[in-house]
């Protein structure tokens, strides 16, 4: 029995009012060095959560643990409510959880239906089913409302920046994800191209797929998230519905771990 299964069994039945993915005492120490301190953060299912912070906040080693690239040094992470262990990237695509992360791991000389089956093709009597994979790309990009592309055969490294994400997402959602992690999705993007990310993000959402956006744009934040999340130092700070924090309240929580509207905050407390 994999050690997702072994996780599934351990928790019993899932918990139809748990969230999709939950966060409990979530820590990750290299050596003296602490990423991570007893983190707790919810991602319920068909939201749009988004996590912010400085550099060195603790957003990347966070997003490598869900993904199952680290294991926590402490914590629990559940699916459903049932205890799991992410122990590697095809733990965590079994379960459903996809990561785009900001390179978005394609391949430039192939074309966008290659990439979206890369390692997964579809065969027919021994042999590559082209046509299958093909109308199945045509069809998850229509679904994703991705209109942009001309043609399903361009080669991937043609394409602008955000139809290259739109690729990435188009992938992850074909392969059945229900929580896609998106990495700076919207970095180094033109206005034009940035807005279709952001659109492609309220689709996902739309279609009950939880999203984790990482972002240091606070205006696509604002923009698309139903959920914020902070984190300052490796401790979650804050976390509640977007419509709890307006921009100067979520500056003061990302640069200090603090806010005025927030007087119990403590930035020193090791558990937020």
């Amino acid at each position: 029995m994999s050690v997702v299964a072994e996780g599934r069994a351990a928790g019993g039945p899932a918990d139809a009012g748990a969230p999709l993915l939950g966060l409990r005492g979530i820590s990750k120490h290299f050596g003296p060095v602490r990423a991570l301190n007893y983190v707790d953060l919810d991602i319920p299912a068909g939201q749009i959560t988004a996590l912010v912070g400085d550099n060195g906040a603790g957003k990347s080693t966070l997003i490598k643990l869900i993904s199952g690239i680290w294991a926590p040094t402490d914590g629990q992470i559940s699916w459903e409510g049932a205890p799991v262990d992410i122990r590697t990237p095809k733990e965590a695509d079994q379960l459903g959880i996809a990561t785009v992360y900001q390179d978005l791991a394609l391949c430039d000389n192939l074309d966008i239906v290659q990439n979206m089956f890369l390692g997964h093709e579809t065969l027919a009597h021994g042999l590559l089913d082209e046509t299958t994979m093909e109308l199945t790309a045509k069809q998850t990009l229509a679904d994703l409302s991705v209109t942009t592309v001309q043609s399903v055969r361009q080669l991937v490294g043609s394409l602008s920046g955000g139809q290259r994400q739109s690729v990435a997402v188009a992938r992850a959602v074909m392969r059945d994800a229900r929580l896609v992690v998106m990495d700076e999705p919207t970095a180094a993007l033109g206005v034009s191209q940035t807005a279709q990310v952001l659109e492609l993000i309220k689709t996902l959402g739309e279609r009950g797929i939880a999203v984790l956006v990482i972002s240091h744009n606070l205006n696509d934040v604002f923009e698309v998230a139903d959920r914020l999340s902070v984190l300052y130092l490796g401790r979650l700070v804050s976390s509640g519905p977007i419509g709890d924090y307006d921009r100067q309240r979520a500056v003061e929580l990302i640069t200090t771990g603090a806010s005025a509207d927030d007087p119990d905050t403590d930035p020193t407390d090791p558990k937020g």
